[in-house]
C-alpha cells in the first residue's frame, strides 16, 4: 500500500476543438479536476497516490487530439499520515 498523496497542477496549451475531449478525459478520472479554462488553455489539477498514475495522466492527456503541450507547473507530495492530522491554529499564512 502507498502511503504518498501527489498533489499536482498542469496546464495545458490546445486547440479550441480538443477542450470537449479533455473535459471527457477529466470527468472519467476521479483524480483530475478542470480548476481554470480559457479558450485555448487549462489549468488541471491532478490528486493521486503514487508518480506513476500523475504521469499517466500527463501521458493521456498529451495523446488527446489538439492538445500542444502539457507542462507540470506544480507538483507536491506530502504522506497520507501527515495529510490527517489537524493544522495547529496560528501556522498558516
Amino acid at each position: 500500500m502507498n502511503d504518498e498523496q501527489h498533489i499536482s497542477s498542469l496546464v495545458l496549451l490546445h486547440r479550441h476543438e480538443a477542450l470537449p475531449a479533455i473535459k471527457a478525459l477529466v470527468e472519467a478520472h476521479a483524480g483530475l479536476e478542470i480548476a481554470a479554462q480559457g479558450d485555448c488553455r487549462c489549468v488541471v489539477l491532478c490528486e493521486t497516490n503514487d508518480q506513476r498514475a500523475l504521469m499517466d495522466h500527463i501521458d493521456a492527456l498529451e495523446l488527446l487530439p489538439g492538445v500542444l503541450n502539457v507542462s507540470l507547473i506544480y507538483h507536491h507530495v506530502e504522506s497520507l499520515g501527515e495529510l490527517d492530522q489537524p493544522m495547529e491554529p496560528g501556522l498558516s499564512s
